[in-house]
């Protein structure tokens, strides 16, 4: 065997490319960064989902939270006895107004 001969430079570049197309296909199936032939790396798409599910997801916990508080206001409401909520509303009835000077 000739070690300088073209046909070993090739298949030495061909296993080489072989071997890089094979890393990056399981990277790929498995959702990791892929590398770029320079060794960089190349984020997978999947991260711009996973990003948007989760700001979407913080979105939602701030409304269960304030759908939360105002349930428990209307059970509240809902289980005092009505002389309570009356009791309220004419003391708020009572109070002096300020007038507004302009």
């Amino acid at each position: 065997m000739n070690w300088g001969s073209p046909e070993f430079v090739i298949a030495i570049i061909a296993i080489s490319t072989g071997g890089w197309l094979i890393n990056n296909w399981i990277r790929a199936r498995h959702g990791y960064a892929l590398e770029d032939e320079w060794g960089g790396k190349t984020a997978p798409r999947q991260a711009d989902a996973a990003r948007a599910l989760a700001a979407e997801n913080a979105e939602l916990r701030e409304q269960v939270a304030h759908f939360t508080d105002r349930v428990k206001v209307l059970e509240r409401i809902v289980t005092d006895k009505g002389t309570m909520v009356a009791a309220e509303i004419e003391a708020l009835r009572d109070t002096p107004r300020k007038e507004i000077s302009q």
